[in-house]
């Protein structure tokens, strides 16, 4: 057998065998995996109104990456979007240019959070490195019993009287036509 009649009948096994090296190898890993995320994120969808579940309490105490010790009772009667993520968690990483632009978009009519338990170095680094300017907050007092989780990335979208428009766990396409619209809509009312 030929080299070139190999490599037509094996370029599937190759591509395949290069494929899996590429994640074996730690620093190749994330880049891959969200490489990976970002072609298979889509918009995230709304919960049915019959399901959406209102939040009653919004006493949470918070940390701002900065130092800064707030409530998130101050989010009461506003839109939300509240973000849980790790810089070390493929598909957080993958969505956050999505989240970054819906910030940029948004951030003066909708309050962001960005939940991580990541080292303040290591965090400032990531936004560094990746020029991201997200507000970034620690938790001080564990959050109201329906925006717990305990899945990577997850992020909910609270309409102005606290119902859970969205809660998305994996990542997504933030910044999109839909989700404009969507908050919008919130917003309008």
């Amino acid at each position: 057998m030929t080299k070139n009649n190999f490599l037509k009948k094996n370029w599937s096994n190759i591509l395949f065998i290069i494929f899996i090296s590429l994640l074996l190898i730690p620093q190749t890993r994330l880049p891959v995996v969200v490489f990976l995320q970002r072609a298979i994120s889509f918009s995230p969808s709304k919960i049915t109104e019959s399901k959406r579940e209102k939040l009653e309490n919004y006493n949470w105490q918070l940390q701002s990456l900065e130092g800064e010790e707030l409530n998130f009772n101050q989010s009461k009667n506003k839109v939300v979007l509240i973000n849980y993520w790790a810089t070390w968690c493929p598909p957080c990483v993958a969505e956050m240019p999505e989240l970054q632009n819906l910030y940029k978009a948004y951030g003066d009519q909708v309050d962001f959070y960005f939940i991580t338990a990541d080292a303040p170095k290591k965090v400032i680094k990531f936004l560094e490195k990746n020029r991201f300017t997200l507000p970034v907050f620690y938790e001080i007092t564990a959050a109201p019993i329906k925006l717990q989780t305990e899945s990577l990335p997850t992020t909910f979208l609270i309409s102005k009287n606290g119902e859970l428009i969205i809660k998305k766990i994996g990542a997504a396409k933030w910044n999109s036509d839909k989700v404009h619209k969507l908050l919008n809509e919130l917003l309008s009312k």
